[in-house]
């Protein structure tokens, strides 16, 4: 079960690929993560898939790591009286409080917060941005508008307020429920959706505490004010396109994901590049040049991951998706010029003793062509370190704790391992060299470079380094 790629591929899971069997086939393809989706589905839904990626996890004998993403404070309008309206250009619309069934002139929009921020000449886009309405009045009850860019709207389509942020919690009732949900059921990454603050953050991460790591997903503009505090708070980042690309003017995307991208690196943080990387395969067997170009973009960006969302939640080609997206990723990481590109934006290390030691490691292994560098670590940090080098040797994310295993699987070449607890580095690299051989990485008489803190049993102390042979 060795990958031949560094870059990991994160799948969303819902009824084309919630199959115990389907599962096992996505994970061998190359699915390094799987991602519920919270906002579609019950908690026994999600329940049902966590049982059944546990049961493959446990027959492939490699940890997998599953992203709980939630819903997030999703503003959407109400339903309608024939399940959709036409809106046409110069008409006058209301979006008001009032629960009945819209029509034609008026629809509810049951956010109250809305009616107090959208001041006249304010803009609001309906259903991905597809509809256009500018605000003409404001009362604490109702909006009249007026169409720019008319269409069908349907029920429950979403709102977005391009240059507005709402005083909104990041994490509603039903985020919480959802969370506490994820965190019983061992999940190990929480996506928190439409982060628009610090505080955001710093709320999840207190309900959280250590149990799993915290992935920012950046999709509002006010993240992106204030993303080196989001940034620092977090323990990964999703740059997630969609609803930027709708907040935004779609030609900024591209030159944020690649901001957003090298701010990772700067913070050692992992980050998941999202949204219509494949999106053509939902109905076709291949994807479109411009989706394979698309993929290899965020390889050579410096991603940690990339993802898929309707396409392999719902799409026609499930497996066929994930085969191709891991063909795109190895044959993009064979190529000469992503070396160069990834020393260029290798970030100094910080002044202290773990950043230097896992420079060092990096500059070793290079210099002897070691044939992994192995990672002891309690908390997986040691690894990230590691990963954040981008070196040429693989990465061997070894540690006692199988939950730290399965979080590693969203990181930069690492190969997470769980492996026994040592007390001394003789033991940690006998282990280490044992480990790499019977893994693939290395054989007999084979170079590797071990890390490790001393002492052991504690986090955050990496401090030393040993050149083994394998035996």
């Amino acid at each position: 079960m060795r990958r031949r790629r560094r870059v990991k591929i994160v799948a969303t899971i819902g009824p084309a690929s919630s199959s115990l069997e389907r599962l096992e086939e996505l994970f061998r393809t190359g699915a390094d993560v799987f991602r519920l989706n919270f906002s579609h589905g019950t908690q026994d839904d999600h329940a049902a898939v966590v049982e059944r990626i546990r049961r493959v996890e446990k027959k492939t004998g490699r940890p997998i790591g599953i992203l709980a993403d939630l819903q997030g404070p999703k503003l959407r309008v109400g339903r309608f009286a024939g399940g959709a309206v036409a809106l046409q250009w110069g008409r006058s619309f209301r979006l008001d409080l009032q629960e009945r069934p819209g029509d034609g002139a008026r629809a509810q929009l049951p956010h109250p917060e809305i009616m107090a921020a959208a001041g006249p000449g304010s803009l609001l886009l309906l259903d991905d941005g597809r509809i256009r309405l500018e605000v003409t009045r404001q009362t604490p009850e109702f909006l009249d508008t007026r169409v720019v860019v008319g269409g069908r709207l349907s029920d429950h389509k979403g709102v977005n307020l391009p240059g507005l942020t709402l005083p909104i919690p990041a994490l509603t009732a039903k985020d919480r429920s959802d969370l506490a949900f994820a965190l019983d059921h061992g999940c190990d990454i929480i996506g928190l959706s439409f982060v628009q603050r610090p505080e955001d953050v710093a709320e999840a991460r207190e309900i959280v505490a250590g149990r799993a790591l915290i992935l920012s997903k950046i999709e509002k503009p006010g993240a992106l004010a204030s993303i080196d505090e989001v940034m620092k708070l977090s323990d990964a980042i999703m740059v997630a396109r969609g609803d930027l690309g709708v907040e935004l003017p779609a030609e900024d995307v591209p030159l944020i994901q690649k901001r957003l991208i090298r701010a990772a690196h700067r913070y050692g943080r992992p980050v998941v590049v999202a949204t219509q990387m494949m999106e053509s395969m939902i109905e076709n067997p291949t994807p479109t040049r411009a989706e394979a170009s698309d993929v290899a973009t965020a390889v050579f960006d410096g991603a940690d991951c990339v993802m898929l969302s309707a396409e392999s939640a719902t799409g026609k080609y499930p497996v066929e998706t994930v085969r191709m997206m891991d063909r795109i990723i190895a044959r993009t990481e064979d190529d000469d010029d992503l070396r160069a590109a990834r020393a260029a934006m290798r970030p100094k290390p910080e002044k202290e003793a773990g950043d230097a030691i896992c420079a060092a490691a990096r500059q070793v292994a290079e210099t002897i062509e070691a044939k992994a560098i192995a990672a002891f670590s309690l908390s997986g940090r040691t690894a990230m370190r590691i990963a954040r080098e981008r070196p040429d040797a693989p990465i061997l994310g070894l540690t006692p704790s199988l939950e730290t295993a399965r979080r590693l699987a969203l990181v930069w070449g690492v190969h997470a391992l769980t492996s026994e607890t040592t007390h001394t580095m003789t033991e940690t690299v006998a282990q280490a060299a044992t480990l790499a051989r019977h893994s693939g990485f290395a054989k007999r008489r084979d170079e590797i470079v071990v890390i490790a803190g001393v002492p052991f049993g504690r986090s955050g102390g990496t401090n030393s380094l040993r050149v083994a042979q394998v035996t």
